[in-house]
């Protein structure tokens, strides 16, 4: 049902549809639309009725249970968000400043149930709940003091009693219903089973469900920090291996939240952000596999379909251990998730009609056999020229030449024979003319960016040896206390004791140091590199921290602050030099914090005041000398 035709429903017409659907759902365990149809159904009836008790009924699905439970607390539903945008105005409303603390936790898929003096009861109307206790014999619980049979278990536990993603792709291959056939999905599985009035059947196969407790997972964000934190906290949830339609945002201060009271439906303390309002359901039709440093990684081809306002035809499958836990298959009915600026992926599948497999057995690029690394699958061949280009496009990136994007690097590879670091730096403008589409003045522009990235941070230039694990963070963490020397005097257990590294890292770094050694000095010697390391004899380099939007890259004023004799910081602490926002009277959770701290704070054009009247300084000083920040514009 398309948005147009909910639209055309006269609202006795969408009771009858949301009834039906209803009964479906809860009662039949079969439903026939999805999450997101169902919830445009809803919302379209609040917007012609909004008082209509249909809005605040609290379902439970049917199930074969033993008498009525009275519960001590009620177990209310929750009230609903379905954009980053309402929670934030909800949160809002309850949040008394800007460090209030919201707790953040998985909204699981399955049965609402209380355990309590060894009774189990489903969630019911809120007030009153089945009991279903003789289904405990199948159930495990999950708690934060651990994993129980929950007939073990002598303490009281609130949760949801679902069947675990891996579970059900491993258990559930082989368990039938009572009609002899497979189940669909976990959540069928589910209410199907608490639907038997006999659960021998299921003993007999083995059959397990879980009860998560809603305490489990949970993480927390200040109001302040939880729009920027939340596609973070976002994927943290989506890793969890449970069926999940949400996630919970609730107030930590329980006696707080608890004096706002609630609704005949709902905590006003609580809300759930529904996933619906970013997925849809579609079909993959291919999946591509794309190079990128050190792996491929595969792309899916959607039917086209239209998530908040935009139509997504290629969605992301991050690599070959998503496709093999997920089970993905060409052909297979596949859930996509776009979620603000979240590069759109596969949440979830289900199988089609016709599968086919999406996994290849060698590189499209060299034709070597492909190795399954998981969580990778990977060209192993060290000659694989895509695979080396996407080497170098990450070195290049890492170095900080901005303007040097995969294509014009695939043109240089191919006219000029660049192969690497040191061949770009040695390119004049004259050779960057010789590509298409370069005049004098883009060839000049590029030319002074590479002349600029010459002047680098020794852990920026360890980040671009494309080491494994060896990213700017763990490179910046290395170098502070080691020059990059020392690092490769070292053996193994040297380096494994470091903090961060580890042996796994250790292996890399020493072999990769040692065998392109020769390699990495001949780059040394065309760059003018900056030692992290302090040698006791200078104080250590003050720290700058940006914020807000400026008019270039991030990276640009990061490295112009190297240059310059800073060190860029990510974010803002007591230790911290300057900050430099964007404009006058920042507003920005850094900038408040830099005010709290009592951190100097500049704007950006006072800023690069500064660094120019530094520059003239040492002009006057040292006339004699060569001036290394002439390629910045200053």
């Amino acid at each position: 049902m398309n948005t147009e035709e909910i639209l055309s429903l006269s609202l006795e017409q969408l009771v009858q549809q949301i009834e039906y659907h209803n009964r479906k759902y809860w009662e039949e365990a079969e439903p026939e639309i999805s999450d997101d149809d169902y919830d445009q159904l809803m919302r379209r009836l609040e917007e012609l009725a909004p008082e209509h008790p249909l809005l605040t009924a609290v379902h439970a699905p049917t199930v074969a249970g033993s008498g009525k439970v009275i519960h001590k607390e009620p177990m209310l539903s929750l009230d609903k968000a379905y954009s980053l945008d309402e929670v934030m105005e909800w949160a809002g409303k309850f949040a008394r400043n800007q460090e209030e603390i919201f707790l953040i936790q998985p909204k699981y898929d399955g049965i609402s149930a209380n355990w309590q003096g060894g009774v189990l009861a489903t969630r019911g109307d809120g007030e009153t709940g089945e009991d279903i206790t003789d289904k405990v014999p199948l159930i495990e619980l999950e708690h934060p003091a651990g994993i129980f049979p929950l007939s073990e278990y002598r303490s009281k536990a609130r949760g949801e009693i679902l069947i675990r993603s891996d579970d059900f792709r491993t258990l559930y291959s082989k368990i039938v219903n009572k009609n002899g056939k497979t189940y669909k999905n976990s959540r069928n599985a589910a209410a199907g089973i608490m639907g038997l009035k006999d659960i021998t059947m299921m003993q007999l196969q083995h059959a397990k469900l879980t009860l998560v407790d809603y305490s489990l997972y949970s993480w927390e964000s200040s109001f302040g920090t939880l729009r920027s934190n939340w596609d973070t906290l976002v994927a943290k949830i989506e890793e969890l291996p449970y069926p999940m339609d949400g996630i919970v945002i609730k107030l930590k201060d329980q006696e707080y939240s608890r004096s706002l009271g609630s609704t005949a439906h709902h905590p006003r303390g609580q809300i759930a952000f529904k996933f619906s309002g970013v997925r849809r359901t579609t079909t993959l039709l291919n999946v591509e596999w794309s190079f990128g440093k050190t792996a491929l990684t595969p792309v899916a081809e959607i039917e086209p379909v239209e998530i908040s306002g935009t139509t997504i035809r290629h969605v992301s499958l991050h690599n070959l251990q998503n496709i093999l836990d997920k089970d993905v298959h060409i052909g297979d009915t596949v859930t996509v998730e776009r979620a603000g600026d979240v590069i759109p992926y596969i949440v979830s599948c289900e199988p089609g009609t016709e599968r086919k497999s999406c996994l290849i057995s060698h590189c499209p690029s060299c034709g070597s056999e492909l190795v399954q690394d998981l969580p990778e699958l990977r060209c192993v061949n060290p000659e694989c020229p895509e695979t080396l280009l996407m080497r170098l496009l990450a070195a290049v990136r890492n170095i900080g030449i901005e303007r040097l994007g995969e294509p014009n690097l695939r043109r240089m590879s191919t006219v000029l024979g660049v192969k690497s670091l040191k061949d770009i730096f040695n390119l004049t403008v004259a050779d960057i003319m010789k590509l298409d589409g370069f005049q004098e003045l883009s060839a000049n522009n590029l030319y002074r960016e590479i002349q600029n990235a010459k002047t680098v941070p020794d852990w920026q230039l360890l980040a671009s040896l494309n080491i494994k694990g060896i990213g700017p963070n763990i490179a910046k963490s290395l170098l502070k206390d080691h020059t990059l020397q020392e690092l490769a005097a070292m053996n193994q257990e040297q380096l494994a004791s470091l903090e961060g590294i580890g042996p796994e890292r250790a292996v890399a770094i020493e072999l990769e140091l040692r065998e392109r050694k020769d390699e990495i000095d001949e780059l040394i010697s065309c760059i003018n590199l900056q030692q992290s390391k302090s040698d006791g004899s200078q104080p250590a380099r003050p720290t700058v921290c940006f914020t807000g939007k400026m008019p270039e890259k991030r990276s640009y004023y990061e490295k112009l602050a190297a240059a310059h004799g800073y060190d860029a910081a990510d974010s803002v602490t007591s230790t911290l030099s300057i900050l430099v926002t964007a404009e006058d009277n920042a507003t920005s959770s850094k900038a408040k914090k830099a005010a709290s701290l009592g951190v100097k704070v500049m704007t950006l054009k006072n800023w690069l005041a500064t660094l120019e009247g530094n520059k003239e300084e040492q002009t006057q000083n040292h006339s004699d000398e060569p001036d290394l920040f002439s390629g910045f514009g200053f």
